[in-house]
């Protein structure tokens, strides 16, 4: 199968080798073309725009950053929703809110692609190795056909509703692990004085009840965190953190729900966006928390 993929940031990358490696032949297409160099110097074939990735390939997978770069990469003169390829297949992953994702089935609609909506839980080594989780949403004939395309990365597809529904479970599978970066700065604060070694702090805490699975995949970065040690490996930032906090809390809100957990994660996510944390990995956070002494 020829699959294009449009966005080739951390994920869309793993995703592009991951399906290279199972026989698929892929194009991809990046805002930036030199961030998919290390793509093209593998084999992985290129597109000049989202338009000519489309017409070129059997379906085309997207994971952008924002709404914004959804626009872009869709409805622009040369998006994706351009191409003259008939019965084509776009597989939407980027994590933006529920509202956003029915928009852009409209917009499917009207330019006559089948559209599917497939955020994924999981980070860049799940997605290497296919065992992402995806959460659906859209209609039952259009996922059959995508499934060609998830099953390569995913180990389970789950159809949870028609367009936005993705987007819903995905806002709602990584609300608790946000709070815990700001709950898991809070608790370090507590052993702080004890002076113990981070490696034993992070192996206590991911071995108890007390770390989710995302601590035992992110405990080697968080040791070298709490030791102040530096490192220039950043899987996920402080900015796309407050990013999704922010839309978790826009989606409860529209509802006429309260979250203050939620609303006070975030409060704390801005002050230390404001002292230069936004570039940073998740894992410098809690340290940042302790350090800051509040």
């Amino acid at each position: 199968m020829h699959i294009g993929i449009a966005g080739t940031g951390k994920m869309g990358a793993a995703m592009a080798v991951r399906l290279q490696s199972l026989g698929h032949q892929v194009t991809v297409w990046n805002r930036t073309p030199s961030r998919a160099q290390s793509l093209l110097d593998a084999g992985i074939g290129w597109a000049d725009t989202p338009q000519a990735l489309a017409d070129a390939t059997d379906a085309v997978l997207s994971i952008v950053t924002n709404e914004q770069a959804l626009d872009d990469v869709y409805l622009s003169a040369h998006g994706l929703f351009k191409a003259q390829r008939p019965e084509r297949l776009c597989i939407e992953m980027s994590t933006v809110p529920p509202a956003k994702q029915e928009a852009m089935a409209a917009h499917a609609r009207a330019a006559g692609v089948a559209y599917l909506e497939c955020p994924v839980s999981g980070s860049i080594g799940p997605a290497r190795e296919g065992k992402l989780m995806g959460f659906a949403g859209g209609e039952a004939d259009v996922l059959a056909r995508a499934r060609a395309v998830l099953d390569g990365v995913c180990r389970r597809v789950e159809h949870v509703g028609m367009h936005g529904a993705g987007a819903r479970m995905k806002l709602a599978i990584n609300l608790p692990l946000m709070v815990y970066w700001q709950t898991l700065g809070e608790a370090l604060s507590i052993i702080e004085p004890l002076g113990l070694d981070p490696k034993l702090v992070v192996e206590l805490f991911s071995e108890s009840s007390g770390g989710p699975n995302m601590l035992k995949i992110r405990g080697g970065m968080l040791a070298q965190a709490l030791a102040h040690e530096p490192s220039e490996q950043v899987t996920v930032q402080l900015a796309v953190m407050r990013k999704d906090v922010k839309s978790m809390l826009a989606q409860i809100q529209s509802m006429g729900r309260s979250a203050p957990l939620t609303e006070h994660t975030l409060q704390q996510f801005d002050r230390a966006a404001a002292q230069g944390l936004d570039e940073a990995d998740c894992t410098r956070y809690p340290v940042w928390w302790v350090d800051s002494r509040f």
